[in-house]
């Protein structure tokens, strides 16, 4: 692990949570950015170097990489706050961090869960009722039903489903449940 590592971030995306590493050396101007890496929600990944530029005169700017299997645009801007110190912001999709996961929360639900001794994290995408599960985009049966919809997907030998019914109060939408071989699971808040 080098000296000039600045900062580290955690950024959940349908395809799962990825970590981002990023170095800056602050007297060559070095700029390293790795995605993944380390341990995640108890699981190995291979650390993976997306953007290497070394000897850069310019020490603030900023770096623009893509993360995860549906090639979110992430943005690592540095900016000097005083002297020779700096401060690092990531931004996803051209939001603040914060932003993106606040605005994530409304257009995806998501599902922690294990089955058959296996973690598998299920997340919908509201939009497009996609559904991925660790990192897979899932094949999906839909279907209209009297309260709803209903999308179909089977994990492992387990049957899926995701219902969609009014919570019959504009302000709260719709509301989707996740059930397995015919179990509510509860949702998950990242």
């Amino acid at each position: 692990m080098s000296g000039d590592l600045v900062g580290i971030w955690e950024v959940a995306l349908s395809d799962g949570v990825h970590r981002i590493e990023f170095e800056h050396g602050t007297t060559t101007g070095k700029r390293v950015i790795y995605v993944d890496g380390k341990i995640c929600r108890g699981n190995l990944f291979p650390r993976q170097e997306v953007l290497r530029r070394d000897w850069m005169f310019k020490l603030v700017g900023k770096e623009t990489f893509t993360v995860g299997s549906t090639d979110a645009k992430a943005t690592i801007n540095i900016d000097a706050v005083s002297g020779f110190a700096y401060e690092y912001t990531l931004e996803i999709n051209g939001k603040s961090l914060k932003k993106y996961m606040e605005n994530r929360s409304k257009v995806t639900s998501t599902w922690l869960l294990n089955l058959d001794g296996v973690d598998c994290r299920v997340v919908l995408e509201k939009d497009t009722m996609d559904i991925w599960c660790n990192g897979q985009k899932m094949e999906t049966a839909g279907e209209f039903v009297d309260d709803g919809t209903e999308t179909h997907f089977t994990l492992g030998d387990h049957d899926c489903c995701i219902k969609a019914v009014s919570s019959g109060r504009r302000r709260d939408g719709i509301i989707h449940t996740l059930l397995v071989d015919g179990t509510e699971m509860s949702e998950a808040a990242e």
